[in-house]
């Protein structure tokens, strides 16, 4: 990620006045933050941002475990995301007592609906954007999600 990146992330916030914007990769972790207030509640001029690579200081798997970890990254692999294009709140279904817009072992295509998300009072339609059978729905009903989070994984 580069400068004009983190730009593009600080023009999106200011458009949708957002305050906050956190974003973890295996490469970098970043945090975006304005209006920060310090612990004796005065605001903070300047948000920091911070950029760090991802560490992780775990200790060396056994042959079982790799195996097994080995497994289930090639079955994820093989797995499509479906993932929020905006932040906001996630609906399964166009109203509180409708039926999920799809569910697992539901066969979808570019054009099908998954969800809906609410931003700034605006209701955005969510689609698939790819073909598969839904193989897991990782979003909750009515929960905030991320730009980018992963919404449904699609086989």
């Amino acid at each position: 990620m580069d400068l004009k990146d983190i730009q593009a992330i600080i023009d999106l916030m200011k458009e949708n006045d957002l305050s906050v914007f956190e974003m973890e990769t295996d490469e970098i972790k970043i945090k975006l933050q304005k209006g920060a207030a310090t612990p004796n509640g005065t605001p903070v001029l300047a948000a920091p941002i911070a950029i760090a690579p991802a560490t992780t200081a775990a200790p060396a798997p056994t042959a079982a475990e790799s195996a097994a970890a080995t497994e289930k990254a090639e079955a994820a692999a093989r797995l499509k995301e479906i993932v929020s294009p905006m932040v906001g709140t996630f609906y399964r279904a166009a109203s509180p007592g409708a039926p999920p817009f799809v569910d697992v072992g539901k066969e979808v295509n570019e054009d099908t609906v998954v969800g809906i998300i609410e931003a700034m009072k605006v209701m955005n339609e969510i689609k698939a954007e790819t073909s598969g059978v839904i193989a897991e729905a990782l979003a909750e009903n009515g929960k905030p999600v991320q730009f980018g989070q992963a919404l449904f994984r699609v086989r």
